[in-house]
């Protein structure tokens, strides 16, 4: 088993993504009744955690790492169409399949509960029914914002965004403007050309240039730094942090 598979092999009640998730406003014993019902599984980047239209007998969370969600076309194109953080709900109750493909970005870890048992639940326990209806009006929020960065933001300001819509859901405590933020970008440039509507040429010529202001540090490949948030957000053009920052 690997360091991130047993660093979130824990109770509920210990669990990193705990305040944000799906069992955020649980009681005890309702942690303990998810407990009965949940498993963990890991995924490999690159690996595919569900196919379009396949049956899901889970419904669950992120845990750690991130996960692309990728429509295809009848004549074979595929586009992304929205990424999975850790604390985001993968899978809906009620319907038998994915509207999308998910796939692992990166190494993943997903906190699972077995389908049906969580249907029920759902129908008994207000707190994860108000809670997921919660999740998914702010995915619809976030869903609307990003067309206002698809639609309208420069190169510079959609790049900004998508690194701040990151660094803003590191799960570790203590991240506000003004505090330094550091993770590894989950997607390579390639991805993110895609998932943005820019050219390969474009992103890198962006990050280079936000790099060389000294919005953002790059060590290697993947590994950003930004020591002011509230800069960040300045270059990706919001006042706020607005509902697809949170």
């Amino acid at each position: 088993m690997n360091t991130l598979a047993k660093n979130t092999l824990v109770k509920c009640g210990e669990c990193p993504i705990r305040h944000r998730a799906v069992c955020a406003r649980c009681e005890s014993d309702e942690l303990e009744r998810l407990e009965s019902i949940k498993y963990y599984r890991n995924f490999e980047a690159g690996q595919t955690i569900v196919w379009s239209n396949d049956k899901m007998d889970f419904v669950g969370s992120v845990v750690a790492g991130v996960a692309a969600l990728t429509q295809t076309m009848e004549d074979g194109r595929t586009q992304m169409v929205g990424l999975l953080l850790p604390s985001d709900f993968v899978g809906r109750p009620g319907r038998e399949g994915s509207a999308y493909d998910v796939t692992a970005t990166t190494d993943l870890v997903m906190c699972c509960f077995r389908k049906k048992p969580f249907e029920k639940m759902m129908a008994e326990t207000p707190h994860i029914a108000h809670r997921l209806l919660e999740m998914t009006l702010d995915e619809l929020d976030a869903a609307r914002e990003w067309m206002l960065v698809l639609g309208r933001k420069t190169a510079r300001e959609k790049i900004a965004s998508l690194l701040a819509i990151i660094a803003r859901r590191d799960p570790r405590p203590g991240l506000s403007p003004g505090v330094e933020a550091s993770f590894e970008l989950p997607l390579t440039r390639e991805a993110m050309a895609d998932y943005l509507g820019l050219t390969l040429e474009t992103v890198s010529r962006q990050m280079s240039a936000l790099k060389r202001d000294g919005v953002i540090i790059l060590e290697g490949k993947r590994h950003v730094s930004v020591p002011d948030i509230s800069r960040l957000m300045d270059e990706a053009g919001d006042d706020s942090d607005g509902g697809y920052l949170v």
